[in-house]
Parts: C-alpha cells; sequence; structure tokens
C-alpha cells in the first residue's frame, strides 16, 4: 500500500509540476538581432571584427523619419549596435585598442559621423554621451540605386583591411578599418 501511495504521489506531482515550468516565449523581434563579422567566410574561425546589431525596417516610413539628419543615432533598433575588435586597428583614420564599444551614428547630408563609445549595454541613443567617445569619424555617405528595406550592415574585404558598409534605403556608408600589424 505504501508503494502505491508512494508512486501515485509521484505521478501527481510530475503532471503537475509542468504546469509550473511552462514558460511564455515571445514572437519574433519586429527588428530582429543579426550578427556581421570579418573575415566574412564561415569558414573562417579566426575573425578580427564582428558587431550585433538590430535591423529596422522602412515598412512605408522613410529613413530621415527613423534617423533623422543631424540626431545622434543608436544606429539600427533597439540596443545601441556593439562591436568588437578583436586586435587593434585604424578606424577611419583613428587607432582603436582591442575591444568592444557602442557604436552610434549621426547621419547628415552627405556625410555620417560614426563614434565608437566605451559605454556598452545602452538601448537606443537616450543615454548617449558623448563624453565616452573613443572616437568619432566622418565619412562620405552615397546613394544606391537599389533600396534596402531593413537597416544592414556587412563588411567588405579591401587591401590592408575591410570597410564596414552599413546601408538603408538608398543611403550607403563606408568606414575604412585597417588592421595593424
Amino acid at each position: 500500500m505504501k508503494k502505491v501511495s508512494i508512486i501515485t504521489f509521484m505521478v501527481f506531482t510530475l503532471a503537475f509540476s509542468t504546469e509550473a515550468y511552462a514558460q511564455e516565449f515571445s514572437g519574433l523581434d519586429k527588428s530582429p538581432m543579426d550578427m556581421a563579422a570579418f573575415p566574412t567566410s564561415y569558414k573562417e574561425a579566426n575573425k578580427t571584427i564582428r558587431i550585433v546589431y538590430s535591423r529596422p525596417q522602412l515598412k512605408g516610413r522613410s529613413m530621415q523619419e527613423l534617423a533623422p539628419e543631424g540626431k545622434v543615432w543608436r544606429t539600427g533598433a533597439n540596443e545601441a549596435p556593439e562591436i568588437t575588435f578583436y586586435s587593434d586597428v585604424n578606424f577611419g583614420g583613428k587607432d582603436i585598442k582591442a575591444g568592444t564599444y557602442s557604436l552610434f551614428t549621426i547621419p547628415g547630408q552627405g556625410e555620417w559621423t560614426v563614434a565608437l563609445n566605451k559605454n556598452l549595454n545602452q538601448w537606443g541613443a537616450f543615454s548617449y554621451d558623448e563624453g565616452a567617445d573613443v572616437a568619432r569619424v566622418k565619412v562620405p555617405s552615397s546613394s544606391d540605386g537599389k533600396s534596402l528595406e531593413e537597416f544592414s550592415i556587412a563588411f567588405k574585404e579591401v587591401d590592408g583591411g575591410a570597410q564596414m558598409v552599413m546601408g538603408w534605403d538608398k543611403t550607403r556608408v563606408a568606414v575604412p578599418i585597417m588592421m595593424k600589424m
């Protein structure tokens, strides 16, 4: 009788304990997180640069509305992107030590300011502190005939390093990143 009671208790406990561990999972983020790395080959295990960012979509809105000219932008959606350099680099003409930095931009007409900031885990640009910038570089922006619905970042290999290319709508911005030997 004692064995039956214990087995009954265990079955009863197991049946109702799964309810206690049920987890509600959220749906897909409206601006999904993505990552770009350099070298871009998936076969290359030793990455030099990696950036984690969220990808907002235009959805009938203008880029100017979402990333206004002259205002600090988190460069994507949700949290500010975090870029990791696994070795010292030259970022748009500025020497940068290996490490992880948040990335902000200030869109402009024909030119963007791109800032690396030492404060991490920032949501949006609400707590952006220009005094925490380790580098600010100005790079030209250009226009492409092809419109990108989703904000995108990719790396393009160039002699001695890479260009970090950001694109959204018809705007393209490329920051040169040279590897330090």
